[in-house]
């Protein structure tokens, strides 16, 4: 399956008022090789291993797999991953017909805030809300994989 996202820095925190919901989320990467990444992530009560390919010249696309595995499975693969794991709140956040996903980053990437767009087609039009900052669909350094190598609080 192909993902097609957009990410984007987020200016003010107004988006927490029209959340439909907000989940804790907890991931590492067992491998964040910049051509493939393999992520273990544990939100809510479920587990999840995810694989995702190199992404496209302009950030948009890349190749996903994601599977859901038994809780006690992830746990045990989290164990297991590179230094730095994540931790996040996500709020999903209708805005007209599509969903952002507002990950607000704690520990090491605490003051980090980034809202990802999930798209059927690269030149989709969306509307963007005034709580939407600048686009970083991309940049690298705003992957979690990245993230999980680098964390916000060291950078510059």
């Amino acid at each position: 399956m192909i993902e097609i996202e957009r990410k984007f820095l987020i200016k003010n925190t107004n988006f927490e008022t029209l959340a439909l919901s907000k989940n804790a989320i907890t991931q590492g990467y067992l491998n964040s090789n910049a051509s493939r990444t393999v992520r273990v992530r544990l939100k809510n009560d479920c587990g999840y291993l995810t694989i995702k390919g190199k992404s496209n010249a302009s950030g948009t696309s890349r190749f996903e797999w994601e599977k859901e595995i038994d809780w006690k499975e992830a746990e045990t693969l989290l164990a297991l991953c590179e230094e730095h794991v994540l931790a996040k709140t996500r709020y999903l956040v209708p805005c007209g017909n599509h969903l952002f996903e507002v990950d607000v980053f704690h520990g090491t990437n605490e003051g980090l805030i980034l809202a990802e767009i999930e798209l059927q087609d690269e030149n989709e039009p969306f509307e963007k809300p005034d709580w939407l900052g600048e686009e970083v669909t991309g940049k690298i350094e705003y992957y979690n994989s990245y993230l999980s190598q680098h964390p916000f609080s060291t950078w510059k």
